[in-house]
């Protein structure tokens, strides 16, 4: 699917259009319309439509660090494939953080939901950091505090 999708202003678009993100079902599209969305955030509809796009981003996130680790089991200790990984992970990343800051949503949601991303993407730099730890030639390590996938 490509060409314009039109900007959600309804409970069922959005979660039309979530579910395509979560799909990742031509993204590019899919943000410029979540960005261009309105909804209407009264009580009731705010809670849902929070707990969608939560629960939308987390699976791309557990998508995105399944993908990670598949790219790196198979890279072998190849440095590019592993920078590749890498920098796959940190573009997904700063993607799914331009998805929480959307118009739409009150500041004060967009503020907490972008920062579940970056929390999210610490932990994982972090975990990263402690696993290359055991790897005794310092390669890993130096590629992981190289290419920062927090760097968001």
């Amino acid at each position: 699917m490509s060409g314009m999708i039109q900007p959600p202003t309804t409970y069922a678009e959005w979660v039309e259009l979530l579910n395509m993100l979560e799909q990742k079902t031509d993204d590019e599209n899919v943000r410029t319309a979540l960005k261009q969305g309105k909804i209407a955030w009264q009580s009731g509809v705010a809670e849902r439509f929070a707990k969608k796009l939560i629960d939308t981003v987390n699976a791309r996130l557990d998508a995105a660090a399944e993908k990670f680790q598949k790219e790196i089991s198979r890279a072998n200790g190849q440095e590019r494939a592993i920078v590749q990984a890498l920098l796959s992970l940190r573009k997904e990343l700063s993607f799914l953080l331009d998805i929480m800051d959307m118009p739409a949503l009150p500041k004060k949601d967009r503020v907490h939901y972008c920062s579940l991303v970056r929390e999210h993407a610490d932990r994982m730099q972090s975990s990263l950091e402690s696993s290359a730890r055991s790897d005794r030639s310092g390669k890993m390590s130096v590629l992981i505090r190289n290419y920062k996938i927090n760097e968001i």
